[in-house]
């Protein structure tokens, strides 16, 4: 059987900039979930690192309550409990927008923790040894010390999780956020051509993910000469 494909779409302005408003907002999303998933990340990477366990178990709970559950789940049980009525803001939807980040940030926050604790753990214990001796305090040694050298071990995780939060951002389409998938569901609904939008859909994420993919494998070959030199 011969299946001819027609992408004539694509030459057509009002579809092709759909799609490019999606591909810039699923960009968005994920640099967003990256950076301040990131820093809500440290509560808890700090807190499972606590030796005193009325600490370190809300932590856990929370960590293995998010990786346990599918983020489909989270983004419709937290777009339920905001329930944050339609207001618009540059055409967007914010009663969508907004529960929709929040989870994002939860998700990514919960996976984003276990990155960090895993490179801080990585440091040598006699790093921090050598710090305390010197007169440092927890704090000092910490940030001063540790934290610098664990960048280096959680940085090339971080940008999988960038790569995977790409992906991930197509749930938003549940919700009517106006990410890629959402605009190929808009094209859709008036196109013939299904197969070849979802297969545009398809090279367009692989245009996002496989350049970050090398550049983070580039990185961590550049960190591991550092190490070796």
């Amino acid at each position: 059987m011969i299946i001819f494909l027609n992408f004539s779409f694509l030459f057509d302005w009002y579809s092709l900039s759909l799609l490019l408003q999606g591909l810039m907002l699923t960009l968005i999303l994920a640099f967003l979930a990256v950076v301040f998933g990131s820093i809500l990340a440290l509560i808890p990477a700090f807190m499972r690192l606590s030796k005193n366990k009325f600490i370190s178990s809300p932590a856990v709970f929370y960590v293995e309550i998010i990786r346990g559950t599918p983020m489909l789940v989270q983004v419709l049980l937290i777009y339920q409990i905001l329930n944050i009525p339609l207001f618009l803001i540059g055409g967007m939807d914010m009663g969508s927008f907004i529960p929709g980040l929040v989870a994002l940030l939860i998700n990514s926050s919960a996976y984003i923790s276990e990155i960090i604790r895993g490179g801080i753990l990585a440091v040598d214990k006699g790093q921090t040894e050598a710090a305390r001796s010197l007169g440092l305090s927890q704090g000092q040694t910490m940030f001063k010390v540790v934290l610098p050298q664990a960048i280096k071990n959680i940085f090339p995780s971080l940008g999988n999780e960038f790569v995977t939060i790409i992906k991930e951002t197509s749930i938003f389409m549940y919700l009517g956020i106006a990410e890629l998938m959402y605009q190929v569901g808009i094209i859709k609904s008036s196109s013939p051509a299904v197969t070849e939008l979802y297969i545009v859909a398809g090279l367009l994420y692989l245009a996002l993910t496989f350049p970050l993919s090398k550049l983070m494998n580039r990185v961590e070959r550049r960190l591991r000469y550092a190490d070796q030199r």
